[in-house]
């Protein structure tokens, strides 16, 4: 793999890890909102990621040296999860029917957050990938002198 290649798996990953940071984050602020301009409470989002091929000249080469493909990864849709709301007894609430229950969002606030130290890890990971190519290419211009 060469150091562009390297540069576009990790930066491909490093976006994904915005992307997914960001509905997290999302997920986290609306976890009470129970009234949205669709109607109903919020839902949480999620992202659906997709490994695509890398398509360069060193990466076709390198396909048919190894049978192994370069690939990076991007976000092909971010889905709306299905799981009905939960009901909470909230008979003041405004939002309450006739039974006195308020349908909640459906977002667990310890899977987020345990969502988000994986994003958070699978960030960094990636960021030390870019300094490792960085340094690697900065070691070979080294030899050359």
């Amino acid at each position: 793999m060469d150091f562009f290649s390297a540069m576009d798996v990790s930066s491909s990953a490093l976006t994904v890890g915005r992307t997914r940071m960001n509905l997290i984050s999302s997920n986290l602020a609306n976890a009470n909102t129970t009234r949205t301009p669709e109607g109903g409470p919020y839902k949480r989002k999620d992202a659906v990621f997709s490994a695509t091929p890398l398509e360069s000249r060193f990466d076709r080469t390198l396909d048919a040296a190894t049978s192994q493909q370069v690939r990076k990864v991007e976000v092909i849709e971010i889905i709306e999860d299905q799981t009905p709301p939960r009901l909470q007894y909230e008979p003041a609430h405004p939002d309450a029917n006739a039974q006195g229950y308020v349908a909640m969002p459906n977002v667990n606030t310890v899977e987020e957050m345990a969502d988000m130290i994986g994003a958070t890890r699978a960030y960094e990971a990636n960021v030390t990938a870019v300094q490792a190519a960085k340094s690697m290419a900065m070691k070979t211009l080294e030899i050359g002198r």
